[in-house]
């Protein structure tokens, strides 16, 4: 009985070395980040305007649904579609009871109401001002920039992102005389959005003359237009290769 638990121990034994020289090395490996970035000239500009009443001499009291109306018309004069305006702000008829009990207190209240507009260039948005009313126009100002197709150029981004990687990992192997095999892991790295910032204007008279507000090179396309400053986009993809 002894014999036999002692055999069979011992093949255990040599069952377990033989695994054990059998097993293989750690697989080398090489871990790299690719970049890739691109700057874009925004195509959708947000422009808050707010408008007030007015008295105007001979006339009277220019009301908020006089000027509302005017606004609208001006925008769809231009080719604005009413998708691209939207109200952000109102003071008058839609809190009326807050408005009567502040003009109670100030009698020359006036009524007001704030727009937001997008535009998809300078030009477009020059046509916007030369339609304005200048005794209700209160401010006009940058809200935003984005760009429309930003979800598919982060995708190509990303792609060539792991072009670079690969090809960074390719001439870093060679340096020490290997090769790299597949990709043992791909994972996201920094993903970076950088948008202007725009100072609003406290007249939109001021606005167009404002250098912050462009810049010479990121031209929209417009001939002898200048372009608002460009979007960067910055995305990096780290990569795992095997070596060989």
């Amino acid at each position: 009985m002894v014999r036999n638990l002692t055999l069979a121990a011992l093949a255990c034994w040599l069952i377990l070395a033989c695994a054990a020289q059998e097993k293989p090395s750690a697989q080398k490996t090489i871990t790299v980040t690719g970049t890739a970035e691109a700057e874009i000239v925004p195509d959708e500009i947000y422009v808050q305007v707010d408008l007030r009443e007015y008295d105007k001499r001979g006339v009277g009291k220019i009301d908020i649904e006089t000027i509302k109306t005017n606004f609208l018309t001006a925008c769809k004069s231009i080719g604005l579609a009413d998708s691209d305006v939207s109200v952000q702000g109102y003071q008058g008829q839609d809190a009326y009871w807050q408005y009567r009990r502040s003009k109670k207190k100030d009698p020359d209240l006036k009524a007001s109401i704030s727009y937001w507009v997008k535009v998809t260039n300078t030009k477009k948005l020059d046509e916007l001002v030369e339609k304005l009313d200048d005794e209700a126009t209160q401010n006009f100002s940058i809200a935003k920039t984005a760009y429309s197709k930003q979800t598919e150029l982060k995708k190509q981004l990303k792609i060539e992102a792991i072009k670079a990687a690969k090809a960074k990992a390719v001439y870093l192997a060679e340096a020490i005389d290997e090769h790299i095999g597949g990709a043992v892991s791909i994972s996201e790295g920094l993903d970076r959005v950088d948008v202007p910032g725009y100072v609003p204007q406290t007249r939109y008279t001021n606005f167009l003359a404002n250098a912050n507000y462009r810049s010479e090179d990121a031209s929209d396309g417009q001939s002898g237009s200048i372009g608002f400053k460009k979007i960067k986009f910055q995305f990096q993809v780290d990569v795992v290769f095997a070596l060989q």
